[in-house]
């Protein structure tokens, strides 16, 4: 796929746009103030392979709480989410926020969006403008009758407008519906318009299930456009499981430069093996194994249940396995290598990606 040409933006060290890869974030749901459990969180968050963490700002007490994330040993830039107060992004900017989430149109006039706009400007601290259904202004609502997708975009060029009349430009847009389909049709419409970086999701998607479907459709047929240079999966769940469900959208586009990805048949008559529990013994077996492992490539294993669909079907594959009659064909590059029993199929599996990661 072809990606769209943006402003290359530094969020803490983390590129976004231009030719970077696609950056996966979340955001603490613990009380900011509280900084031991938000450390515990954003350690977690790090651990799991989080990009760009975001925190809420309610008050002054959290926006000061920064100073202890940013002097904690954290890799992974943390982003202060705003509203309605200049006050707080100011502060949360001298805090040491690598970026700063706000919707200018609602912090006051031109005198307190240049408060914002000088202090990102004076440590080079970006600004993410956040659009979502739920909180269009007046005007534009009644002048769309519906947050429709049309409605999402002016908001964000509402926004982006009072941040270039200060000449500020380092910006990011997120334009996010809980419907999929006008998620998709306003970021569309952002693309065509400018060249700021696109931060994608479906707001308000839901729990794990019906959350990451949604999410799957609405980011990856943007991405899949060549549209999109940071997302996060909105979850009602663990924010950790927000970050694996973003690197397994990401890995399923061949966006994801690491990991392990694994190809596995429906089944049909023809299988004689136990195939759909071998798969699910497998893909537990491959997250308990190397749950904090950083792979070196992308590798492609095949689960395969039958020599019609295994390594014809399955060549491109670095390793997998195509079973028999409770045993199986264990084959690298559509090679066959030797029979194995189907008892050994999940270690076999495990070992062949263990050597090739030696």
């Amino acid at each position: 796929m072809i990606r769209r040409k943006t402003k290359q933006i530094s969020v803490g060290g983390v590129v976004v746009g231009g030719d970077a890869a696609v950056s996966v974030q979340s955001m603490t749901n613990t009380p900011t103030q509280d900084t031991a459990a938000t450390l515990a969180q954003l350690r977690a968050l790090e651990d799991a392979g989080c990009d760009i963490a975001r925190v809420t700002v309610p008050d002054e007490e959290s926006a000061r709480a920064l100073y202890i994330y940013k002097s904690s040993g954290l890799k992974m830039p943390i982003v202060a989410d705003i509203h309605f107060s200049a006050r707080l992004a100011v502060l949360a900017a001298e805090a040491g926020a690598d970026k700063i989430r706000i919707n200018p149109g609602n912090i006051g006039g031109d005198d307190k969006v240049k408060l914002v706009v000088d202090a990102c400007k004076a440590r080079n601290i970006p600004i993410r403008i956040g659009v979502n259904s739920g909180s269009l202004e007046k005007h534009i609502l009644e002048k769309h009758g519906r947050p429709s997708p049309e409605a999402l975009a002016e908001s964000a060029f509402y926004h982006t407008a009072l941040l270039e009349k200060f000449d500020f430009t380092d910006i990011i847009i997120a334009a996010k519906s809980s419907s999929v389909a006008d998620t998709i049709a306003a970021n569309r419409i952002i693309a065509e318009r400018c060249e700021y970086p696109l931060h994608l999701g479906v707001t308000e998607a839901g729990g794990d299930a019906r959350g990451t479907l949604k999410s799957a459709i609405g980011i990856g047929a943007l991405l899949a456009d060549g549209i999109g240079d940071t997302l996060r999966v909105s979850l009602t769940a663990d924010p950790t499981l927000e970050v694996k469900r973003g690197r397994e959208i990401l890995a399923a586009l061949g966006l994801d430069g690491t990991g392990v990805d694994v190809i596995s048949c429906p089944t049909c008559g023809r299988t004689k093996v136990g195939l759909i529990e071998l798969a699910e013994k497998f893909e537990a077996a491959l997250a308990q194994r190397f749950s904090n492992h950083k792979f070196k490539r992308r590798y492609t294993v095949a689960v395969m249940g039958c020599a019609v669909n295994g390594p014809g079907e399955a060549r491109e594959a670095d390793f997998g396995i195509a079973g028999g009659i409770r045993d199986a064909l264990l084959f690298r590059h559509g090679v066959p290598v030797r029979k194995i029993a189907e008892d050994e199929i999940v270690e076999t599996l495990l070992a062949e990606l263990t050597q090739a990661e030696s």
